[in-house]
């Protein structure tokens, strides 16, 4: 009877391992996140604009840029206590596409059109400006156009990266 609590134990203790080892990311280093995410210690009136241009200068045109926190505080008094729980102070983003780029994505697999127009969020708390970016490389894992489109990607974190210097 102990043999078996025993061995009922070490199995419980193996099935947990597992569980917890399958939680890991693959890549450690959160090369393979699905959101690109970089903050600096600037507030977003100060980067918005750098950012913009620099998304411009490596060919992602900015079409449309909603100023998502203005259209949420017309709900703060509807909302009450669920309103804006993390003090996020600026919410806006841009849409953007290379239209070279959606030929190309569409010519190699339609269905990751889904990827244009691109976007990104800028938000700020305390002072400080963050950049969220959706990863199309990562999240296209198995499209044949997953090569292009971590490209693209590449090129977007770069202009990220110029404009939020």
């Amino acid at each position: 009877m102990r043999k078996v609590k025993t061995i009922k134990l070490l199995m419980n203790w193996f099935v947990f391992t597992l569980l917890l080892l399958s939680l890991i990311p693959a890549h450690a280093d959160g090369s393979e996140q699905a959101v690109y995410k970089q903050q600096v210690d600037k507030p977003v009136s100060e980067v918005y604009d750098k950012l913009y241009k620099s998304l411009e200068d490596a060919r992602f045109f900015v079409v449309f840029e909603p100023n998502i926190g203005n259209n949420l505080a017309r709900f703060s008094k509807k909302w009450g206590d669920d309103y804006n729980q993390n003090n996020i102070s600026v919410i806006r983003s841009m849409v953007f596409c290379n239209g070279w780029y959606a030929n190309k994505v569409s010519n190699s697999d339609p269905d990751m059109l889904g990827f244009c127009p691109l976007h990104l969020t800028v938000i700020e708390r305390d002072g400080k400006a963050t950049v969220l970016f959706n990863r199309p490389g990562v999240m296209a894992k198995n499209s044949p156009a997953r090569d292009l489109l971590k490209q693209i990607e590449n090129e977007v974190i770069e202009a990220i990266k110029q404009g939020l210097k």
